[in-house]
């Protein structure tokens, strides 16, 4: 599924290869993220060490359990 059409605040992972803003840190498949909201054509979110991290808006995701 899109990263756009999952609920707020849902721990996903992404499915395929991200893409990551300049100087942003690229999130690796599989990686769970916290995902808070979509803002523009990325998304804010957290990795499971509090770090914000971004992925696109059109990501592809599966929702996985919180960790």
């Amino acid at each position: 599924m899109k990263l756009y059409e999952v609920p707020r605040k849902t721990w996903v992972i992404p499915t395929e290869d991200t893409t990551a803003p300049a100087g942003a840190r690229k999130v690796s498949v599989g990686e769970p993220v916290f995902f808070h909201h979509c803002d523009g054509m990325y998304s804010y979110c957290k990795d499971v060490h509090g770090e914000v991290v971004h992925l696109l808006a059109w990501q592809e995701v599966s929702i996985t359990e919180p960790c």
